[in-house]
């Protein structure tokens, strides 16, 4: 494959990323892929992050092990509308994975030129923490249609996220916008919002970088129980919750109608 080129049928490659862990990427990454997976778009997830994989069990499959093709090549496991791939679903989960940078990579472009995505609209790829080796590994070997930039309100976790912007920005990836993830406590009992780590940081840092500023999602307890549980809260009939996922879901659209890649 030469290089900046994608598999056949790959339409679209997106990059979720963050300049730190634990601001909530993997669960904005698949509630998001479900979401747009019910606009009637072909979506596939790609866990990118290797040494810390954590789709096949936020998605309920961490139980199944992919199958052969005819082709030779892998095929995905569905659910929830969308087709996904993991080093953990190919490794035990408890195994620790101890593998130097080079077969990182080697294992990442396998992941990708490897695996029977068959036909999709994007690919989004729940890239690993920080600003390293695989970022640039995907810019330099695929076509990126954009990246999303997840945060939480705090300060230092904005300054990590606008080195991933900047990053990104450096090697020509478009910037689709930044998300706000655990933008206010949502008490599920009273409904009363609580602006615990603060509010409104990811939203001034996108005006003032002149980026999009696509949407807050709620730190919200069933959240986190749905995703522990293999059950991504997209797929509960949860208004309260799911229309912040939609308005996300909304701009991300808007970006790829407004650059002709859907």
């Amino acid at each position: 494959m030469e290089n900046n080129s994608n598999p056949v049928g790959l339409k679209n490659i997106i990059l979720v990323a963050s300049g730190k862990g634990g601001v909530g990427k993997s669960t904005v990454t698949n509630n998001l892929a479900i979401s747009l997976a019910k606009r009637g778009l072909k979506v596939g997830i790609l866990d990118a992050d290797i040494y810390g994989p954590s789709q096949p069990r936020m998605l309920g499959i961490n139980n199944e092990k992919p199958s052969s093709g005819k082709n030779g090549k892998i095929n995905t496991i569905e659910k929830y509308g969308i087709r996904c791939m993991s080093i953990g679903l190919l490794i035990d989960e408890k195994r620790p994975i101890v593998w130097r940078g080079p077969m990182v990579h080697g294992a990442l472009e396998q992941l990708i030129k490897d695996v029977n995505w068959g036909e999709l609209d994007m690919l989004l790829v729940d890239m690993p923490p920080g600003t390293g080796d695989i970022h640039l590994t995907l810019s330099q070997k695929f076509f990126i249609s954009g990246a999303i930039i997840v945060s939480t309100p705090q300060d230092i976790a904005l300054i990590d996220a606008q080195k991933g912007l900047n990053m990104f920005k450096k090697v020509n990836v478009p910037i689709i916008g930044i998300i706000e993830n655990m933008s206010f406590f949502l008490c599920p009992n009273c409904n009363e919002r609580h602006e615990i780590f603060g509010n409104g940081g990811a939203k001034e840092t996108a005006n003032n970088l002149k980026e999009t500023f696509l949407g807050e999602i709620p730190l919200y307890t069933e959240i986190r129980i749905k995703s522990d549980n293999g059950e991504p809260i997209i797929e509960k009939n949860n208004d309260q919750i799911n229309k912040y996922f939609f308005k996300i879901t909304d701009e991300v659209e808007k970006f790829l109608k407004e650059n002709s890649a859907i």
